[in-house]
């Protein structure tokens, strides 16, 4: 990491020296692991990164990629699985510099997400981040997955231009619900956030989606009349997904075993909104390893044996070798309908 190219408040230095020693870390466990599995086959030598992993001529392109540059959030709700384990956030700088580097590895599509993405200074770093993508990087498609509790009109009226895609989460149509599942912050009505932002969105040019998580408390909803209401370009429902150290285990800041549903049931909510036509299902089996995870410290985030195990940091080892330990399985990506018409230039998006 390049001490030079931030400004040298103890602080931040603190932060830099604080990420610098978890990728110390990370390599030093890595390499145990290597070791071990060099072990456990019987091989006279230990397997190194380019044997346990993806060939050269393997390696993927990281089209689109999921940035959680954060993981504090206000909101608590019950199934997260990317939950506040630190409150580390990149200097502005420093993130761009690997959001450049993304780009000249092939990125078109960069989403921001957390923990709340708008938390961060109120919503300007994440702002700054979205300009300098679509001004300076070029990139296609630029989006935004929030909870939509701190979002103001005035982030629209300086950053719209430059957002693609704004995505809020709602997992349900009932506030009551909403309390329970914890996708609320005191007697805030989540809904009122919810329609609000929908309609700058309207205003602002800025192609409107919703995300949902389906579980125990909202499987039986039918939410097909709110749903075409709200006209959203697309609607993720999601299952609810087990992540060992974030939202299960003996490690983790959430206890999400009661919201996990079947994947009849699951099935079941699928079937229910077959009507709805901006509909996207994602199953635990499509999620798991067809997204491309950044995490705070621009670590990709390998799930699958159901935890994050994280690379080294890109800002280190560069895209190339850092993604080989991402775990990403792009068939799966393609299948799910990950790359799709993703930029709002070519909606032809009726304003």
């Amino acid at each position: 990491m390049q001490i030079s190219s931030v400004v040298a408040s103890p602080g931040l230095l603190l932060q830099l020296c604080i990420s610098t020693l978890c990728c110390v870390l990370t390599s030093v466990f890595s390499t145990v692991r290597w070791w071990t599995a060099g072990a456990c086959k019987g091989t006279a030598s230990p397997v190194s990164p380019a044997d346990s992993q993806l060939d050269e001529s393997e390696a993927h392109t990281p089209t689109s990629v999921n940035y959680h540059f954060t993981r504090k959030c206000n909101y608590k709700c019950g199934f997260c699985f990317h939950t506040a384990k630190t409150s580390f956030v990149l200097p502005l700088e420093e993130a761009k510099r690997g959001l450049r580097l993304l780009k000249d590895s092939g990125m078109e599509k960069i989403n921001f997400s957390g923990g709340e993405p708008f938390l961060h200074e109120k919503g300007d770093f994440l702002g700054k981040l979205v300009q300098f993508c679509k001004q300076d990087l070029q990139l296609p498609s630029v989006s935004i997955v929030s909870n939509g509790s701190m979002i103001k009109e005035r982030w629209f009226q300086k950053y719209g231009d430059h957002l693609d895609i704004l995505a809020i989460s709602c997992d349900s149509f009932d506030e009551a619900t909403n309390q329970l599942i914890g996708r609320a912050q005191g007697k805030k009505s989540h809904l009122d956030n919810l329609y609000k932002i929908r309609d700058w969105c309207q205003q602002y040019k800025v192609a409107f989606k919703l995300n949902s998580v389906i579980n125990t408390f909202n499987v039986d909803e039918d939410m097909t009349e709110s749903i075409t209401q709200l006209d959203p370009v697309r609607w993720k429902v999601f299952q609810c997904l087990l992540i060992d150290g974030e939202n299960a285990g003996e490690e983790a800041l959430r206890e999400a075993e009661r919201f996990v549903i079947s994947e009849e049931q699951f099935q079941e909510f699928l079937d229910k909104h077959s009507s709805v036509s901006c509909l996207v299902p994602e199953s635990n089996e499509k999620m798991r390893n067809s997204y491309l995870i950044l995490d705070e410290y621009m670590r990709f985030l390998d799930c699958r044996e159901g935890r994050k195990d994280p690379s080294m940091s890109i800002l280190d080892v560069g895209v190339k070798e850092a993604i080989r330990f991402s775990g990403f399985d792009e068939r799966m990506f393609l299948k799910r309908g990950g790359k799709y018409v993703w930029s709002k230039a070519d909606m032809k998006l009726e304003w």
